[in-house]
């Protein structure tokens, strides 16, 4: 039975492009976005996987990402969830700021330590910790379950939401996962044993 679990991080955002803080703000995609989920859905398409299922977030710019690949793949209609579990992890007071402007406001070494600390959350808003503990419920609650009873399943969110996903199917420790870059519009093709563990990885930026 293939368990196949594939998550990619939306395309370019207005606001990525801008180099501000967005957290829970729901800006579109930028030209290149679309662009970059238009690739996504190509490489899928080229490796020849179709899905069963598709999860998202609440906000747009995962949701068109997803709604492209899905079109490239010919399955517009494939049942998709989405749940704020999987929105980005929240910038609170940062959030709508340049990522510049913030540094000289607070500092080079207080904005990298709200940007790259596992556990230390920006002023109002989430650490990566925090952004975790409500990823990993839904994702063994709703998102596992059916990976392990074979269906294929696609999830479309957000670089910190990604990484606590990533964290816990790679076993990795928090200093580990802050350093992983993820690519927007990036696929990483997972495969799993019959104890959810990873049997390969297929980054598609390499």
């Amino acid at each position: 039975m293939e368990r196949l679990l594939v998550l990619v991080r939306h395309g370019q955002s207005e606001w990525n492009l801008k180099n501000l803080f967005t957290g829970w703000k729901d800006p579109g995609l930028t030209e290149q976005g679309v662009a970059e989920a238009h690739r996504a859905g190509q490489q899928l398409r080229d490796l020849k996987l179709e899905f069963d299922i598709a999860f998202t977030s609440d906000l747009s710019r995962a949701q068109k990402t997803l709604g492209i690949i899905l079109d490239e793949l010919g399955q517009a209609d494939l049942e998709t969830l989405q749940d704020q579990a999987l929105n980005e992890r929240d910038y609170g007071d940062l959030t709508g700021m340049n990522k510049d402007q913030a540094r000289q406001e607070f500092g080079e070494e207080q904005v990298h330590i709200w940007r790259r600390s596992y556990d230390v959350p920006p002023p109002g808003g989430e650490s990566l910790k925090m952004t975790a503990e409500r990823v990993l419920p839904y994702y063994k609650q709703e998102i596992l379950p059916r990976v392990m009873e074979g269906k294929r399943t696609l999830v479309s969110a957000h670089g910190n939401s990604l990484r606590s996903l990533i964290m816990e199917l790679e076993d990795l420790t928090p200093e580990e996962i802050l350093k992983r870059e993820l690519g927007t519009g990036t696929p990483i093709v997972y495969r799993l044993d019959e104890n959810g563990g990873v049997v390969s990885v297929q980054d598609l930026a390499d």
